[in-house]
């Protein structure tokens, strides 16, 4: 079986794990690693697999089947995207929710141009949780859905702070609401605000003489971010940064409760991971599987979860699949 080749733009925390991601799949090879990094100074995990200047990954045209975009959401995959979209089958994790779909819009226009897919969004959420809101929402059309996060590290909100001027380092835990988890649980259908269901927990390192009172405010203020949050900022140095905020755990809950008749229900999925970056890696080389499955079929265009069959994202057959899971 020919394997389907993968190339990883952005050697960071996803990079890395999606390295590792495709490491542990038959159906992948490492094709590449593309670095805004001098590559001689990236040492790149796979044997055989160097790491390359971004500004070659051109020459790479014919050698990838689907590019990984694995910066982040804040400045990185609204510049990148558009232009790797042009020459690559690709997938990414936006996760800037109020911009998705502009971002989808302007993506797909690119995509279905130049005959490419481009799986945007697919996380775990915006991703599995996306589809799972669209399935509780399909199954008990009369009632509502709430969305919690956490407690864990958001990945894309750390990004967002680390790009704060002043800055050296960063992490946000997303923090939910245990008396709107119980409530929900009780089978309220409140139209809970964001700040009741969250708050946001910063913890960061500032450069040497940067104003502390200044970024806190920016972090505060940041929208789509944490404007709408009670944010709580901490200064903190690298050492205890380091041994403190090693990990990056996650999770959440999709809950929804409805009734059909005169019958109430409550449905709701839980996940809990030890590695944010770990897990997020996994579903987009799943999505990986399945852009390269479209792009095959000459299904152009942009894509997220909500359009993508399950079965897409197995590495077996529709016939294996069948008899293993109906």
């Amino acid at each position: 079986m020919d394997r389907i080749r993968a190339g990883i733009y952005g050697y960071g925390n996803i990079g890395k794990n999606v390295e590792r991601a495709i490491a542990d799949s038959d159906d992948f090879s490492l094709a590449a690693v593309f670095t805004r990094r001098d590559p001689v100074n990236v040492k790149v995990a796979t044997k055989g697999v160097k790491a390359v200047a971004a500004d070659r990954v051109l020459e790479f045209k014919d050698k990838i089947d689907v590019m990984l975009m694995c910066g982040g959401s804040a400045t990185d995959l609204p510049v990148q995207v558009p232009e790797i979209v042009k020459d690559f089958n690709i997938v990414d994790t936006f996760d800037t929710h109020a911009d998705i779909p502009r971002y989808l819009d302007t993506v797909g226009v690119i995509a279905e141009k130049n005959k490419k897919v481009a799986v945007i969004s697919a996380g775990w959420d915006p991703g599995l949780f996306s589809m799972i809101k669209a399935l509780f929402a399909s199954l008990l059309p009369n009632g509502k859905n709430q969305a919690f996060w956490g407690p864990g590290v958001s990945q894309g909100h750390s990004d967002a702070i680390r790009h704060v001027k002043g800055v050296a380092d960063a992490i946000q835990y997303t923090v939910p609401s245990e008396k709107v988890l119980e409530e929900m649980r009780n089978g309220s259908t409140a139209d809970y605000t964001t700040k009741q269901k969250h708050k946001r927990v910063c913890y960061v390192v500032a450069e040497e003489g940067a104003d502390k009172n200044r970024i806190a405010k920016d972090i505060k203020e940041m929208p789509n971010y944490f404007a709408d949050y009670d944010t709580e900022v901490n200064f903190i140095s690298a050492a205890e940064l380091k041994k403190e905020h090693g990990t990056m755990p996650h999770g959440g809950h999709v809950m929804r409760n409805g009734k059909t008749g005169d019958d109430d229900y409550h449905i709701e999925l839980t996940m809990n991971f030890s590695s944010n970056p770990a897990f997020t890696s996994s579903v987009m080389l799943a999505y990986a599987r399945a852009a390269f499955r479209l792009y095959k079929e000459g299904c152009f265009g942009s894509k997220t979860v909500l359009d993508i069959s399950v079965s897409y994202l197995s590495p077996k057959s529709r016939k294996d699949l069948t008899a293993e899971t109906l």
